[in-house]
């Protein structure tokens, strides 16, 4: 039997809202052993003089503890 914690971390990019996901899970994967899963929780965007800036994700990763 395995237990797993979810964790929650935001991300993001100049790209896309893909791009930011990517980039938060690659982070997470840094720091993080046995992800398993993401899921994103919102999202939202950094505008300045009316053109997109940033795109920001919040995920809640999900790993698996080890024994």
């Amino acid at each position: 039997m395995s237990v797993a914690r979810v964790t929650e971390i935001i991300a993001s990019s100049s790209k896309s809202f893909e791009k930011a996901v990517e980039n938060g899970i690659e982070r997470a994967n840094k720091t993080l052993k046995n992800v398993k899963g993401a899921w994103v929780e919102s999202q939202k965007v950094i505008i300045d003089d009316g053109k997109i800036e940033e795109y920001r994700v919040t995920l809640k990763i999900t790993f698996v503890l080890e024994d």
